[in-house]
């Protein structure tokens, strides 16, 4: 039996202690065993048919032959990704991995040879060298997948994925390796109006591949909410019950136990490399394009009145954890807001000379260029809210998540330097909740609908809104 981690740490540092207790990111080593594999599999392709044509023709690295694999390499790769030839069960089934190697590389050598056809350019090819090049490429990945196979067995024992039991007090539940927290010496109670109880267990989902919670009947609700806030992909120890929203029902035949599938995060794998390579790469050109007119705004900030250039605030982000966000500081040093608890009108007096220019130009949004470099926030995204922050008429306003409980789950992403409310015109203070509720549904149709193509869509018309009558 797995010893309750929660029980390890006294309750002070629990949070953050036993957020890294729950492993490191097993996400990172997966993509880096799947990286070398990619490598791997490219290089043994071209060595088998080098060797084939060595073997056919006598030479070594033939035009003929490499021309095949130069060809072949591409397709396969390609068809590897949407077979699950490169999938964390590869990593652990060599009869799963070898067949999804056999499909990839035979379904890539038949679109070849069909395109070739039409195309009539088979006479580029050798025959007997492509065969021979594809009959040595196959036992070759094979063995290279062996060799993986060993390794995460022997140096990691086969863990490739975190898994986490949260115990709330429900039915009896553990499953062999798999670590099992107990939510009550972690003071995590699932409570929709606590912000830092969102962001204690955001710290402590973070790098779990998939948590199971295991409640009372009448806190189902409460968790399934929570796990669907939080981004991850959630189930919850119990019989199916439709009011939960279940995705799906998974059985544990050695524990006797079901449980239901409740959340999943919003992104796959690839979909999440992808964003990720796009933030980096706009974040860097734009930090390096931007240059002068950062350093020129810092210095106006300096001059104007002496103060810091930079405000900084706590804002919820990915999976309901606080992070520091950075902006340009527009109001005088002593007025800012640190809990955002009072929006910033048209004729606001704490505003600065300087920060209204910066304000209307959406200048002041610059420094999240970092934020997004440091991995706290993405190009595009829910834009992050500042924990005070209220929607409604003055002396009846609320807190954001108490106009709609669908708040939490627009924090499934990483919130981003500009998003699809914002290129809406749907920005500036909240005076009435429905400016709320409209940034909201933006939000969460964002999150639902998410494409690299609708980023770069989102992107461009944010500069049509730079400058906005709402933007004070």
């Amino acid at each position: 039996m797995n010893k309750p981690l929660g029980e390890k740490y006294d309750l002070d540092a629990r949070a953050i202690a036993v957020s890294l207790e729950l492993d490191a990111s097993i996400e990172r080593r997966r993509l880096r065993i799947f990286a070398a594999m990619i490598l791997g599999d490219g290089v043994l392709i071209f060595l088998a048919f080098a060797a084939a044509g060595l073997i056919y023709e006598g030479v070594w690295w033939q035009e003929r032959a490499m021309l095949g694999a130069q060809l072949l390499t591409p397709l396969f790769f390609t068809i590897s990704f949407y077979n699950e030839a490169y999938s964390s069960k590869t990593l652990v089934d060599l009869r799963f991995a070898v067949r999804k190697l056999a499909m990839a590389l035979l379904i890539a050598a038949a679109l070849l040879n069909f395109t070739a056809f039409y195309l009539k350019s088979n006479a580029e090819f050798s025959r007997v060298v492509f065969t021979l090049g594809l009959g040595f490429s196959l036992p070759l990945l094979i063995g290279f997948r062996a060799v993986i196979i060993h390794l995460v067995a022997r140096v990691w024992h086969g863990k490739i994925r975190n898994e986490l039991i949260l115990d709330d007090g429900g039915p009896n539940f553990e499953l062999p390796g798999v670590n099992v927290l107990d939510a009550s010496l972690a003071q995590l109670v699932p409570d929709r109006d606590d912000p830092m109880m969102f962001n204690r267990l955001g710290l402590i989902l973070q790098n779990q591949d998939k948590v199971i919670v295991s409640c009372p009947k009448q806190r189902r609700d409460d968790w399934a909410f929570l796990l669907k806030a939080a981004g991850v992909n959630g189930e919850i120890v119990s019989e199916p019950i439709h009011q939960l929203g279940a995705l799906g029902v998974q059985r544990y035949e050695a524990q006797d136990a079901s449980t239901l599938m409740v959340s999943t995060g919003p992104l796959g794998l690839r979909a999440r490399i992808t964003k990720r390579g796009f933030d980096i790469a706009v974040a860097s050109a734009s930090l390096l394009m931007l240059s002068l007119v950062l350093l020129l705004t810092a210095a106006a900030i300096k001059l104007g009145d002496g103060g810091p250039i930079l405000f900084k605030q706590q804002r919820m982000g990915r999976g309901n954890r606080l992070f520091t966000m950075l902006k340009f500081r527009s109001m005088s040093a002593d007025k800012g807001d640190a809990d955002g608890a009072i929006s910033t009108g048209r004729k606001d007096a704490r505003v600065t000379r300087v920060g209204r220019l910066i304000r209307s130009t959406s200048l002041d949004e610059l420094p999240q260029l970092w934020n997004v470099l440091r991995g706290e926030m993405s190009i595009v995204g829910p834009r992050p809210h500042a924990l005070g922050s209220r929607a409604g008429a003055e002396g009846a306003a609320k807190l954001f998540w108490e106009v709609d409980r669908r708040y939490w789950g627009r924090h499934a992403l990483r919130p981003g330097l500009t998003g699809l409310a914002q290129v809406r015109g749907l920005r500036g203070s909240t005076d009435l909740e429905q400016d709320l509720t409209d940034r909201l549904q933006a939000d969460l149709e964002y999150i639902k609908d998410w494409s690299l193509g609708r980023d770069i869509g989102i992107m461009a018309g944010t500069f049509k809104v730079l400058k906005h009558d709402r933007a004070f």
